[in-house]
C-alpha cells in the first residue's frame, strides 16, 4: 500500500522573524537559529527512515534554504523540487519592513491584530488570509496533491499563512480556526491520506 505522505514544514526563523518584523514577500534569509532549526528538521525526518520523492517551495530564499539544508541532513541533495509563488508568504502591503511594535504605534494595536489575524481584512496594500488561499490552494490541488494520491512521498517548505491554507482544507478548518492555528519554525507535520483526499494520520515532530 502506498504511504500517501505530504509532509509540511514552515521555513527557518528568518532575520526579520527575529528582528519581528513584517516580512510578507521581501526577500530574507534565515537567522543562525533558522538554520539550525532547518537542519533539525532534516535530523528529525531522517531519524524517521522517511524518503522524498518530490519537494515543492516558494519563491523566497528563506523556504528554499530551508529545503535545502533539509535535504543536506537526509542526504536527499538531487530530490527534484518546484518553486513557485503560489508558495509565497502572504503579502502583508505596507506593513513589509516595519517592526510590529512600530505598526501598532502607527496604526493601533487592534487595527494591526485585525489584519494579522482575520481570515479576510488586508491590510493596506497587501492581501489577507483569505487571499492567500486563493493563489496557494488552486496550487496544491492542481499541482501537489495529485502526486500524493499517487504514492508519491511529497514535502512542501514554506510559510506561516500558505502552510495555512494547505492546513485548512486538509484539517477541515474553518475560517475562525486557521486563523488562530500557529505553526512553528522548522517543525514538521506529516499527514497521511486516503485514496479520497481524507486525513488518516497527522503527526506533529518535534526535537
Amino acid at each position: 500500500m502506498s504511504e500517501r505522505l505530504l509532509v509540511l514544514l514552515r521555513h527557518g526563523q528568518s532575520d526579520w522573524n527575529l528582528k519581528n518584523i513584517f516580512t510578507g514577500w521581501r526577500d530574507v534569509d534565515l537567522s543562525e537559529q533558522g538554520v539550525a532549526e532547518a537542519r533539525a528538521a532534516g535530523r528529525l525526518l531522517k531519524a524517521r527512515g522517511i524518503k522524498f520523492d518530490v519537494a515543492f517551495t516558494s519563491a523566497l530564499v528563506r523556504a528554499q534554504r530551508t529545503l535545502d539544508l533539509v535535504l543536506e541532513e537526509m542526504g536527499q541533495e538531487n530530490l527534484p523540487v518546484f518553486k513557485d509563488q503560489a508558495l509565497n508568504e502572504r503579502d502583508y502591503g505596507d506593513l513589509v519592513g516595519l517592526n510590529k511594535d512600530d505598526a501598532r504605534k502607527k496604526w493601533g494595536a487592534e487595527q494591526v491584530q485585525k489584519w494579522r489575524r482575520s481570515y479576510d481584512v488586508a491590510p493596506p496594500g497587501g492581501e489577507s488570509l483569505k487571499d492567500t488561499v486563493a493563489r496557494a490552494l488552486p496550487y496544491f490541488v492542481q499541482e501537489i496533491l495529485p502526486r500524493v494520491l499517487r504514492g508519491e512521498r511529497v514535502l512542501v517548505s514554506a510559510h506561516g499563512n500558505s502552510l495555512r491554507a494547505l492546513v485548512m482544507v486538509l484539517e477541515k478548518l474553518s475560517p475562525a480556526a486557521i486563523v488562530k492555528r500557529e505553526l512553528a519554525t522548522g517543525l514538521p507535520i506529516l499527514y497521511r491520506l486516503n485514496a479520497d483526499s481524507t486525513l488518516a494520520e497527522k503527526q506533529e515532530l518535534s526535537a
